[in-house]
């Protein structure tokens, strides 16, 4: 009966030791601190019913045991003083040897973190076949050739520090280091690709099982693979706020503080140019996503755009769900399609170019969203968040009504377009508003049927046709005409309370933004 009781033990023994022997290949690195700024990309969280049967019998056997920290202990630089050293140093000047001290520990640990990227995760996925050696360049860039960049600092820091702990100067060693982060811009410009390809393979079993076990281990402080990838550039945005917090602390008359203030202007500028070319690495990343139904879709101002204004999802007036791209000169609708498990992005309807595009900012309710399901409703679906684009000459294309999960990102892109279509208001709107003392509501300003529109007004009123007759394209526009034209018009519209009623409800429906 002993035998009986024991080998049921055994059995499920055996797979938690290979489990216990995977989480050995990765090796535990001491404790110490990791301060993210600015992250802008999180993982995903995996779900529990996707966890292997030997994933829940790990957790389970350490449940007993206190849950790792997710920062390291950090210590301050005076701490590590004695009383007497500390007496004898200003409130300033202890302050300033603080923020000193917290970039040299802010380096030792990102060149922690980035050696336990490569050995935690990079190496065991690439000894075990997890994904292939292609697959995870893609992923890891050349994080490796970034840890002497850092150490050489580290190592000038130390070089600096004096043997009571303090350091005097900082600024040259900045000054002249600061520049090499320039070598950022491969990796930070190629994150995006990066994230996409590693959610993608999180979708494969193994790789799922292996990140679980990973970020169950003590090493990891409870952050995912992607926390790591990320540390480089949340280091980038933190460096500006350390060389201030140290300026701040520095005397006026100290030989730091020009020189510092020329490391502000250094790292700012290499911050600028490697946002640059992330902007441009993402733009280029969606535009070869988009997928055209009509080879009338297609504008060469998509494929020539360097920068991404805005993009998101949204949804049309039928609650379908859109993503939408603001390129500089162009807005495209696109609907999210998977091929081959892959994210493509397929051209909804005709984009529409900036210098043609209007914007109309609506009110909550003024318009009712649709949709099959939503529609047997009645009342209770009126919109909220919602805004409108189109085409300024309607024949081009159809307008779209869009609505933003929230207040907030429906402002985020009202002011986004806006800002976008500003330029061409004021080339355009210039010379039209010196000739005209009032504008409709749609105006003629870079509308390519304006001509048109003039000949249709003179026909009909030479024709003697009724104004109920004219499409509303023709009568919003009606208001710009020869000055005889006007003057007829006028007289025509007096006699007709038809018309009188239809441009107060125009005028009362909507507030349009006139490109």
């Amino acid at each position: 009966s002993l035998l009986c009781l024991q080998e049921p033990s055994n059995k499920r023994v055996r797979p938690l030791s290979r489990v216990t022997s995977l989480a050995n290949l990765i090796s535990p690195v001491r404790n110490g601190a990791v301060r993210r700024f600015g992250q802008t990309i999180q993982s995903f969280t995996l779900r529990s019913d996707s966890k292997s049967p030997g994933c829940t019998q790990k957790s389970c056997s350490r449940s007993a045991a206190p849950t790792p920290p997710k920062r390291r202990n950090s210590v301050l630089w005076s701490e590590t003083l004695d009383v007497n050293m500390k007496e004898s140093l200003s409130t300033k000047e202890i302050k300033r040897q603080e923020a000193i001290y917290e970039m040299s520990r802010g380096e030792q640990d990102l060149i922690e973190d980035l050696k336990l990227a490569r050995k935690a995760y990079h190496d065991p996925m690439l000894k075990l076949s997890i994904m292939s050696e292609e697959e995870l360049t893609h992923i890891f860039g050349d994080l490796d050739s970034y840890i002497p960049l850092h150490e050489d600092l580290l190592a000038s820091l130390g070089e600096a520090t004096k043997p009571d702990g303090t350091v005097e100067q900082i600024g040259p060693i900045l000054v002249k280091w600061l520049p090499r982060l320039h070598a950022y811009k491969g990796y930070c410009s190629n994150q995006l690709a990066a994230k996409a390809l590693l959610d993608q393979k999180k979708q494969d079993r193994r790789v799922q099982d292996f990140l679980q076990r990973c970020l169950e281990s003590p090493f990891s402080r409870k952050l995912d693979l992607w926390s790591f990838l990320d540390i480089p550039r949340s280091r980038l945005v933190k460096y500006p706020l350390l060389l201030k917090e140290i300026l701040r602390h520095t005397p006026k008359d100290h030989p730091d503080i020009q020189i510092l203030e020329e490391a502000i202007s250094i790292i700012q500028g290499v911050l600028s140019d490697i946002n640059l070319k992330k902007g441009e690495s993402e733009c280029q990343y969606y535009i070869d996503k988009l997928e055209y139904l009509d080879e009338k879709q297609k504008d060469p101002r998509i494929e020539g755009s360097k920068a991404l204004l805005c993009h998101g999802e949204l949804k049309n007036k039928n609650g379908h769900k859109l993503y939408v791209f603001l390129f500089q000169e162009i807005l495209v609708l696109s609907r999210p399609v998977t091929r081959n498990e892959r994210q493509a992005y397929q051209v909804y309807r005709q984009p529409i170019p900036v210098q043609e595009l209007l914007l109309e900012d609506l009110q909550d309710g003024d318009v009712k969203m649709g949709g099959s399901f939503r529609g047997a409703f009645g009342n209770s679906d009126k919109a909220k968040n919602i805004f409108r684009v189109r085409f300024q000459d309607p024949s081009l294309g159809q307008s779209h009504t869009l609505q933003a999960n929230d207040v907030f990102h429906k402002q985020q892109w009202v002011n986004c377009i806006r800002t976008a279509i500003a330029p061409f208001q004021r080339t355009a709107a210039a010379p039209e508003l010196k000739e005209l003392p009032e504008l409709s509501e749609e105006s003629e300003e870079n509308n390519p049927s304006a001509s048109n529109i003039r000949a249709q007004k003179r026909q009909s009123t030479m024709a003697g046709i009724t104004e109920m007759e004219l499409d509303e394209n023709t009568a919003e526009c009606s208001s710009i005409v020869d000055s005889e034209e006007t003057k007829g018009a006028k007289t025509h519209r007096t006699s007709s309370g038809h018309r009188k009623s239809r441009e107060k409800q125009l005028s009362g429906k909507r507030k349009e933004t006139l490109v």
